[in-house]
Protein backbone atom coordinates (compact mmCIF):
# COMPACT_ATOMS: atom_id res chain seq x y z
CA UNK A 1 0.00 0.00 0.00
CA UNK A 2 1.78 3.61 -0.80
CA UNK A 3 2.75 5.95 1.49
CA UNK A 4 0.00 8.53 2.34
CA UNK A 5 0.69 12.15 4.07
CA UNK A 6 -2.12 14.41 5.98
CA UNK A 7 -5.74 13.69 5.87
CA UNK A 8 -9.34 14.59 4.83
CA UNK A 9 -9.25 17.34 2.63
CA UNK A 10 -5.52 17.23 2.25
CA UNK A 11 -4.81 13.97 2.14
CA UNK A 12 -1.75 12.97 -0.59
CA UNK A 13 -0.86 9.70 -1.86
CA UNK A 14 3.67 9.62 -1.97
CA UNK A 15 4.66 8.09 -5.46
CA UNK A 16 8.49 7.83 -5.12
CA UNK A 17 8.68 6.14 -8.31
CA UNK A 18 6.31 8.88 -10.36
CA UNK A 19 9.96 9.93 -12.76
CA UNK A 20 10.52 7.39 -15.27
CA UNK A 21 14.44 8.33 -16.15
CA UNK A 22 16.12 6.08 -18.39
CA UNK A 23 18.90 4.29 -17.34
CA UNK A 24 21.50 6.54 -19.54
CA UNK A 25 20.55 9.37 -18.23
CA UNK A 26 21.26 10.53 -14.55
CA UNK A 27 20.32 13.98 -13.44
CA UNK A 28 21.47 15.51 -10.75
CA UNK A 29 19.30 17.05 -7.72
CA UNK A 30 16.46 18.96 -8.03
CA UNK A 31 17.01 22.10 -6.98
CA UNK A 32 13.67 23.64 -8.52
CA UNK A 33 10.52 22.46 -9.95
CA UNK A 34 7.52 24.12 -12.50
CA UNK A 35 4.67 22.95 -13.94
CA UNK A 36 3.06 24.34 -17.14
CA UNK A 37 -0.12 24.73 -18.39
CA UNK A 38 -0.29 21.38 -19.86
CA UNK A 39 1.16 19.71 -16.47
CA UNK A 40 4.43 19.41 -17.63
CA UNK A 41 6.86 19.33 -15.18
CA UNK A 42 9.98 21.40 -15.08
CA UNK A 43 12.94 19.65 -13.15
CA UNK A 44 16.01 22.02 -12.79
CA UNK A 45 18.57 19.71 -11.36
CA UNK A 46 22.19 20.05 -10.54
CA UNK A 47 23.37 16.94 -13.43
CA UNK A 48 24.52 16.56 -16.66
CA UNK A 49 21.03 17.90 -18.20
CA UNK A 50 19.66 20.98 -15.88
CA UNK A 51 16.21 21.05 -17.32
CA UNK A 52 14.69 17.40 -17.35
CA UNK A 53 10.82 17.33 -18.98
CA UNK A 54 8.15 14.86 -17.59
CA UNK A 55 4.64 14.48 -18.87
CA UNK A 56 1.91 14.30 -16.45
CA UNK A 57 2.45 10.97 -16.16
CA UNK A 58 6.20 11.03 -15.24
CA UNK A 59 7.10 10.18 -18.79
CA UNK A 60 10.70 12.06 -19.48
CA UNK A 61 9.80 14.26 -22.73
CA UNK A 62 13.29 16.07 -23.38
CA UNK A 63 16.50 17.16 -22.00
CA UNK A 64 17.90 20.41 -21.75
CA UNK A 65 20.45 23.47 -20.97
CA UNK A 66 23.66 21.09 -21.19
CA UNK A 67 26.73 23.48 -21.05
CA UNK A 68 24.28 26.69 -20.25
CA UNK A 69 23.82 26.44 -16.46
CA UNK A 70 26.29 26.25 -13.85
CA UNK A 71 24.16 25.90 -10.40
CA UNK A 72 20.37 25.30 -11.06
CA UNK A 73 18.64 26.99 -8.43
CA UNK A 74 15.16 28.69 -9.18
CA UNK A 75 12.05 28.03 -11.67
CA UNK A 76 9.20 30.27 -12.71
CA UNK A 77 6.82 29.16 -15.37
CA UNK A 78 5.34 32.14 -16.53
CA UNK A 79 1.54 32.15 -18.43
CA UNK A 80 2.93 33.01 -21.85
CA UNK A 81 4.65 29.56 -21.80
CA UNK A 82 8.24 30.66 -21.08
CA UNK A 83 10.17 29.74 -18.33
CA UNK A 84 12.65 32.45 -15.98
CA UNK A 85 15.40 29.92 -14.64
CA UNK A 86 17.72 31.10 -11.72
CA UNK A 87 21.27 29.90 -11.41
CA UNK A 88 22.79 31.22 -8.49
CA UNK A 89 26.44 29.74 -9.48
CA UNK A 90 26.66 32.10 -12.35
CA UNK A 91 24.35 35.30 -10.61
CA UNK A 92 22.16 35.25 -13.10
CA UNK A 93 18.16 34.74 -14.34
CA UNK A 94 17.31 33.37 -18.07
CA UNK A 95 14.51 33.80 -19.65
CA UNK A 96 13.50 31.07 -22.14
CA UNK A 97 11.15 29.31 -23.98
CA UNK A 98 10.02 25.92 -22.90
CA UNK A 99 11.86 24.13 -25.29
CA UNK A 100 15.58 25.58 -23.92
CA UNK A 101 15.98 28.89 -26.52
CA UNK A 102 17.40 31.78 -24.11
CA UNK A 103 15.30 35.11 -24.71
CA UNK A 104 17.41 37.23 -22.73
CA UNK A 105 19.77 37.03 -19.48
CA UNK A 106 19.92 39.26 -16.73
CA UNK A 107 23.16 39.79 -14.79
CA UNK A 108 26.58 39.25 -16.16
CA UNK A 109 27.07 35.66 -16.51
CA UNK A 110 29.77 34.44 -13.79
CA UNK A 111 30.40 38.32 -12.42
CA UNK A 112 28.66 38.79 -9.11
CA UNK A 113 27.85 41.91 -7.94
CA UNK A 114 30.20 42.73 -4.75
CA UNK A 115 29.31 40.89 -1.89
CA UNK A 116 26.24 42.36 0.08
CA UNK A 117 26.32 45.82 -1.70
CA UNK A 118 22.52 45.57 -2.80
CA UNK A 119 23.35 45.55 -6.42
CA UNK A 120 22.13 42.77 -8.76
CA UNK A 121 23.43 40.50 -8.59
CA UNK A 122 25.35 38.03 -5.81
CA UNK A 123 24.23 34.38 -6.04
CA UNK A 124 20.08 34.84 -6.84
CA UNK A 125 18.05 32.37 -5.80
CA UNK A 126 14.20 32.99 -7.39
CA UNK A 127 11.69 34.79 -9.74
CA UNK A 128 7.79 35.71 -9.62
CA UNK A 129 6.06 37.73 -12.23
CA UNK A 130 3.26 39.83 -11.32
CA UNK A 131 -0.21 39.00 -12.14
CA UNK A 132 0.10 41.30 -15.26
CA UNK A 133 3.23 39.97 -16.38
CA UNK A 134 4.71 43.53 -16.88
CA UNK A 135 7.19 43.21 -13.76
CA UNK A 136 9.61 40.67 -12.30
CA UNK A 137 10.76 40.19 -8.77
CA UNK A 138 13.89 38.73 -8.33
CA UNK A 139 15.30 37.46 -4.38
CA UNK A 140 18.69 38.15 -4.39
CA UNK A 141 19.42 35.90 -1.90
CA UNK A 142 22.93 34.00 -1.07
CA UNK A 143 25.47 36.97 -1.24
CA UNK A 144 22.62 39.77 -0.75
CA UNK A 145 19.85 40.35 1.02
CA UNK A 146 17.59 42.23 -1.38
CA UNK A 147 14.80 41.83 -3.95
CA UNK A 148 14.92 43.57 -7.21
CA UNK A 149 12.20 44.71 -8.91
CA UNK A 150 12.28 44.85 -13.15
CA UNK A 151 10.51 45.47 -16.06
CA UNK A 152 9.57 42.62 -18.15
CA UNK A 153 11.87 44.30 -20.84
CA UNK A 154 15.03 43.48 -18.07
CA UNK A 155 14.88 47.31 -16.98
CA UNK A 156 15.92 47.19 -12.69
CA UNK A 157 12.97 49.65 -11.31
CA UNK A 158 13.54 49.24 -7.64
CA UNK A 159 15.29 47.41 -4.96
CA UNK A 160 14.50 46.73 -1.60
CA UNK A 161 15.96 44.93 1.69
CA UNK A 162 19.59 44.77 3.50
CA UNK A 163 20.52 42.45 6.00
CA UNK A 164 18.71 41.76 9.30
CA UNK A 165 15.71 40.55 11.12
CA UNK A 166 13.75 43.68 11.23
CA UNK A 167 10.41 43.65 9.01
CA UNK A 168 11.65 44.36 5.59
CA UNK A 169 15.41 43.02 6.30
CA UNK A 170 16.72 39.46 5.44
CA UNK A 171 19.00 36.25 5.72
CA UNK A 172 18.49 34.39 2.62
CA UNK A 173 15.96 35.39 0.74
CA UNK A 174 15.83 32.18 -0.78
CA UNK A 175 12.39 32.09 -2.76
CA UNK A 176 9.47 34.66 -3.86
CA UNK A 177 6.17 34.08 -5.13
CA UNK A 178 2.85 37.06 -6.16
CA UNK A 179 -1.00 36.46 -5.66
CA UNK A 180 -3.29 37.44 -7.80
CA UNK A 181 -3.23 40.92 -5.78
CA UNK A 182 0.01 41.67 -6.79
CA UNK A 183 1.63 41.20 -3.17
CA UNK A 184 5.02 39.54 -2.91
CA UNK A 185 5.54 36.39 -0.48
CA UNK A 186 9.88 36.02 0.55
CA UNK A 187 10.78 33.06 1.45
CA UNK A 188 13.41 34.65 4.30
CA UNK A 189 14.97 31.12 5.00
CA UNK A 190 17.31 31.94 7.96
CA UNK A 191 14.66 34.45 9.87
CA UNK A 192 12.74 31.68 9.47
CA UNK A 193 9.38 33.33 8.32
CA UNK A 194 7.57 34.42 4.88
CA UNK A 195 7.27 38.11 4.95
CA UNK A 196 4.69 39.82 2.82
CA UNK A 197 5.36 42.75 0.96
CA UNK A 198 2.83 45.02 -1.70
CA UNK A 199 4.32 45.54 -5.32
CA UNK A 200 6.50 48.60 -3.91
CA UNK A 201 8.60 46.76 -1.34
CA UNK A 202 6.30 48.37 1.36
CA UNK A 203 5.92 45.66 4.21
CA UNK A 204 2.73 44.48 5.17
CA UNK A 205 2.85 41.18 7.13
CA UNK A 206 4.98 38.12 8.06
CA UNK A 207 4.23 34.24 8.79
CA UNK A 208 6.55 32.92 11.65
CA UNK A 209 6.16 29.30 12.91
CA UNK A 210 8.50 27.61 9.67
CA UNK A 211 12.07 26.29 9.90
CA UNK A 212 14.23 27.48 7.09
CA UNK A 213 11.21 27.67 4.10
CA UNK A 214 13.25 26.83 0.90
CA UNK A 215 10.59 26.16 -1.62
CA UNK A 216 7.59 27.91 -2.43
CA UNK A 217 4.64 28.34 -5.08
CA UNK A 218 1.30 29.55 -5.41
CA UNK A 219 -1.51 27.39 -6.34
CA UNK A 220 -3.51 28.29 -9.49
CA UNK A 221 -6.73 30.22 -9.38
CA UNK A 222 -8.23 33.48 -7.90
CA UNK A 223 -8.22 32.15 -4.53
CA UNK A 224 -4.74 30.42 -4.53
CA UNK A 225 -3.13 28.84 -1.44
CA UNK A 226 0.96 28.85 -0.29
CA UNK A 227 2.93 25.68 -0.45
CA UNK A 228 6.04 25.82 0.96
CA UNK A 229 9.24 23.16 1.72
CA UNK A 230 10.82 23.59 5.20
CA UNK A 231 14.32 22.53 5.05
CA UNK A 232 14.54 21.42 8.05
CA UNK A 233 17.99 21.67 10.78
CA UNK A 234 21.18 22.51 9.05
CA UNK A 235 24.52 20.92 10.17
CA UNK A 236 24.15 18.70 13.51
CA UNK A 237 22.26 21.26 15.42
CA UNK A 238 18.38 19.59 16.39
CA UNK A 239 18.94 17.36 13.46
CA UNK A 240 17.40 14.54 16.11
CA UNK A 241 14.45 16.65 17.25
CA UNK A 242 11.16 15.64 15.72
CA UNK A 243 8.47 17.94 13.99
CA UNK A 244 10.99 20.45 12.82
CA UNK A 245 10.60 19.57 9.41
CA UNK A 246 12.12 18.61 6.67
CA UNK A 247 8.39 19.00 5.30
CA UNK A 248 5.63 20.53 3.30
CA UNK A 249 3.44 23.24 4.47
CA UNK A 250 0.27 24.38 2.75
CA UNK A 251 -1.13 28.07 4.19
CA UNK A 252 -3.60 30.43 2.99
CA UNK A 253 -2.65 34.02 2.49
CA UNK A 254 -3.56 35.33 5.39
CA UNK A 255 -0.93 32.61 7.02
CA UNK A 256 -3.00 29.96 8.38
CA UNK A 257 -1.26 26.34 8.61
CA UNK A 258 -3.76 24.06 6.40
CA UNK A 259 -1.75 21.35 6.52
CA UNK A 260 1.93 20.17 6.99
CA UNK A 261 2.90 16.87 5.23
CA UNK A 262 6.31 14.65 5.97
CA UNK A 263 7.19 12.55 9.25
CA UNK A 264 8.64 13.39 12.66
CA UNK A 265 12.11 12.87 11.20
CA UNK A 266 14.00 13.53 8.24
CA UNK A 267 14.95 10.40 5.99
CA UNK A 268 15.14 8.73 2.59
CA UNK A 269 12.10 6.58 3.46
CA UNK A 270 8.63 7.30 1.50
CA UNK A 271 6.84 9.83 2.94
CA UNK A 272 10.28 11.01 4.64
CA UNK A 273 12.61 14.27 2.86
CA UNK A 274 15.75 15.01 3.33
CA UNK A 275 15.62 19.23 2.14
CA UNK A 276 12.50 20.14 -0.14
CA UNK A 277 14.21 22.96 -2.08
CA UNK A 278 11.71 23.22 -4.61
CA UNK A 279 8.04 22.70 -5.16
CA UNK A 280 5.38 22.90 -7.17
CA UNK A 281 1.59 22.05 -7.73
CA UNK A 282 -0.49 20.88 -10.93
CA UNK A 283 -4.00 22.09 -12.02
CA UNK A 284 -4.78 18.90 -10.22
CA UNK A 285 -3.62 19.60 -6.58
CA UNK A 286 -0.82 17.15 -7.03
CA UNK A 287 2.07 18.82 -5.47
CA UNK A 288 5.79 18.12 -6.90
CA UNK A 289 9.11 18.55 -4.32
CA UNK A 290 12.61 18.85 -5.52
CA UNK A 291 15.21 17.96 -3.31
CA UNK A 292 18.55 18.26 -2.67
CA UNK A 293 19.53 15.04 -1.32
CA UNK A 294 22.89 14.46 -2.38
CA UNK A 295 24.78 16.74 -0.11
CA UNK A 296 22.50 15.07 3.03
CA UNK A 297 22.63 11.04 2.03
CA UNK A 298 25.14 10.40 4.75
CA UNK A 299 23.27 11.71 7.34
CA UNK A 300 20.94 8.58 6.64
CA UNK A 301 22.56 5.88 4.93
CA UNK A 302 26.28 4.61 6.03
CA UNK A 303 26.03 3.00 2.09
CA UNK A 304 27.71 4.91 -1.13
CA UNK A 305 25.14 7.34 -2.45
CA UNK A 306 23.56 5.51 -4.97
CA UNK A 307 24.10 6.46 -8.92
CA UNK A 308 20.40 7.16 -9.23
CA UNK A 309 19.09 8.46 -6.43
CA UNK A 310 15.40 9.45 -6.43
CA UNK A 311 14.72 12.42 -8.43
CA UNK A 312 11.72 14.38 -7.52
CA UNK A 313 8.28 13.40 -4.76
CA UNK A 314 5.14 13.38 -5.91
CA UNK A 315 2.23 13.95 -3.53
CA UNK A 316 -0.66 12.80 -5.40
CA UNK A 317 -3.97 14.45 -4.16
CA UNK A 318 -6.52 11.62 -2.88
CA UNK A 319 -10.25 12.11 -2.51
CA UNK A 320 -11.31 12.91 1.46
Amino acid sequence: MAERLGSGEWGFEVNENWAKVPDDIVLGDVAAVGVDKNDNVYAFNRGDHPVAVFDKDGNLLRTWGEGVFHRPHGVHVAPDDTIWLTDDGDHTVRHCTLDGKVLMTLGVPGKPAPYMSGEPFHRCTHTALSPQCDCLYISDGYGNARIHKYSIDGKLLSSWGEPGTDPGQFNIPHNICCDPDGWIYVADRENHRVQVFDGNGKFETKWNDLHRPNGMTMSRGHDPLCYIGEGGPAGEINRDWPNIGPRVSIHTLKGKVLARLGKPHAGILPGQFTSPHGIAVDSRGNIFVGELSGRSWSRFSNDPAPAKRRVIHRLAKVAA
